[in-house]
């Protein structure tokens, strides 16, 4: 029977050879899932046997992983903001960049107990609505996308992250059947251009929802879609935040302020690049 410490050492160089970064760490991560521990478990009983059911399911993770199917989604879960997101195959996979939303908005609406009122549109997981929701516990929101099974996902969400009483998830195109004002509203829209998919790393390409990724032959076709009715979609003194990708703040702040938003500021993530703009009526 194997050991934990042996799985580990095996699962690593597995791992190292299909090019993953982190071999090491995924490789505990995985085991950790099978034995439904944590990792600190782990790392103190190297000795421990691993029977041979686990070892089974282990080896298939393990097997997957090297096929480059992005860590997360075999776990079924991943952290933003500090909370567990369960996922599901329509929803994409929240990155770290996408938390410089949920910073920009905490830092332009500071006091805790205001009663904002969020829209997400493409909510996919929940992520942004949600995370927002936990900082601000007066606040309510509505998420909107077009996926039905992504809506179920990001209620199911809301339920575990102790949110669903203050948050409505919504199948719509956008704010096609939307009515109402709202404080605050965050958006991560499709924005690779069509021709550079089939470039993206296995994990993104082959796994991610193309429904959440293509943003058409420029990358833009979401932002025309969302530009017109974001100023009436905004309250007074109401801020819109919107992600972008690497290059675009130009050509979206364009559409933005021609649809009649103003008071623009350009927000980066923690490597220094452009990722999202706020901006007002």
């Amino acid at each position: 029977m194997r050991r934990i410490d042996e799985a580990v050492a095996l699962g690593a160089d597995k791992l190292s050879h299909a090019g993953i970064e982190a071999p090491r760490r995924e490789a505990r991560l995985l085991l950790a899932h099978v034995l439904n521990a944590d990792v600190g478990h782990l790392i103190g009983h190297g000795e421990a046997p691993v029977g041979n059911g686990d070892w089974a399911g282990y080896l298939e993770r393990l097997e997957r992983r090297a096929q480059r199917e992005p860590l997360s989604r075999i776990l079924g879960h991943r952290e933003f903001w500090g909370l567990p997101f369960r996922l599901g195959s329509d929803t994409l996979d929240p990155r770290p960049d996408s938390e410089t939303i949920v910073e920009a908005v905490l830092k332009r609406f500071p006091e805790r107990d205001q009663p904002l009122r969020i829209l997400d549109l493409g909510t996919g997981s929940g992520c942004l609505l949600i995370s927002i929701l936990v900082e601000r516990p007066r606040a309510t929101g509505v998420g909107i996308d077009r996926s039905f099974a992504a809506t179920r996902v990001a209620a199911g969400n809301a339920v575990h992250l102790g949110v669903a009483e203050r948050s409505l998830f919504c199948v719509a195109i956008w704010m096609e059947a939307l009515a109402g004002a709202f404080d605050v509203v965050v958006a991560n829209p499709p924005y690779v251009r069509t021709d550079e998919l089939a470039g993206l790393a296995p994990e993104v390409a082959e796994h991610e929802p193309r429904l959440a990724l293509d943003g058409g032959k420029d990358g833009l076709n979401c932002y025309r879609a969302i530009a017109p009715d974001l100023p009436s979609t905004l309250a007074s003194g109401g801020l819109a935040f919107v992600e972008h990708g690497e290059g675009q703040a130009d050509a979206v702040e364009a559409l933005l302020r021609q649809a009649g938003l103003s008071r623009f500021e350009r927000l980066a993530d923690l490597t220094g690049r452009e990722r999202c703009l706020a901006a007002g009526r």
